[in-house]
C-alpha cells in the first residue's frame, strides 16, 4: 500500500476517490490554502463545528494578508515604485 493509499489515525479521507494531500500537492496550492481544503472536506467526519471554524481562521488570514498586499500596492508613489 502506498502513502497515500495510507491513512494514520482515522478513515476520513480514504473515502474520496482523489484524496485532499494528493489533489492540494498535484496543484501546487500553498499552505493557507490547502488547510482551507482539507477542513472543509473533513469537517463532518472529524472535527465537526472546530474544521469550519479551522477553516475560516485560514480563510481569514487569507483575506488579512491580501487585502494587506492590495493597500501596500496602492500606496506605492507611481512615479518611484516606493512607498
Amino acid at each position: 500500500m502506498s502513502a497515500l493509499e495510507m491513512q494514520v489515525d482515522g478513515d476520513h479521507y480514504r473515502k474520496y476517490v482523489i484524496q485532499p494531500t494528493e489533489f492540494i500537492i498535484r496543484n501546487g496550492i500553498p499552505f493557507a490554502e490547502a488547510n482551507v481544503i482539507k477542513y472543509v472536506v473533513r469537517w463532518r467526519d472529524k472535527g465537526g463545528l472546530s474544521d469550519l471554524r479551522k477553516a475560516q481562521h485560514y480563510l481569514d488570514m487569507l483575506i488579512e494578508l491580501e487585502t494587506k498586499d492590495q493597500n501596500q500596492v496602492q500606496m506605492l508613489d507611481p512615479k518611484t515604485g516606493s512607498l
